[in-house]
């Protein structure tokens, strides 16, 4: 059972609105160690260089997108099993699908409630304790 003091965390999106955010609920849920990227280049370079147990992305970015990000996360050997959660404006069924093809483990969609995160965090990675 994860603890969720223990989970270290990236959270990627080019708004620091939406990382405040995110961040916020994220320390609602308890979660304590939190990393933030502003793009897709900038989350594998934390990515690859300190242990991270969950991404959380969003989809529509500059120089890498959340998709790209996604590939490159699954095409890298030290966080290719990273559960990835992405993270969208948008909840178009084909961005899910292809993000699903590229090995999403979950999609959220903007806004979302503390509830609504908790329960798609504890979907990829088991319950919080």
């Amino acid at each position: 059972m994860p603890n969720a003091v223990a989970l270290k965390v990236l959270v990627v999106d080019d708004q620091n609105s939406v990382r405040q955010m995110t961040r916020m609920t994220l320390e609602e849920i308890g979660i304590r160690h939190i990393h933030e990227a502003e793009n897709g280049v900038q989350a594998m370079e934390t990515a690859s260089l300190q242990p991270i147990d969950l991404i959380i992305s969003d989809y529509n970015m500059p120089e890498m997108d959340g998709l790209g990000l996604l590939r490159a996360v699954r095409g890298h050997p030290v966080v290719r099993r990273v559960p990835f959660i992405l993270l969208t404006g948008r909840g178009d069924k084909e961005l899910v699908m292809k993000a699903a093809q590229a090995g999403a483990n979950n999609y959220l969609i903007k806004p979302f409630t503390t509830a609504i995160l908790r329960s798609k965090i504890e979907q990829v990675i088991g319950k919080l304790s």
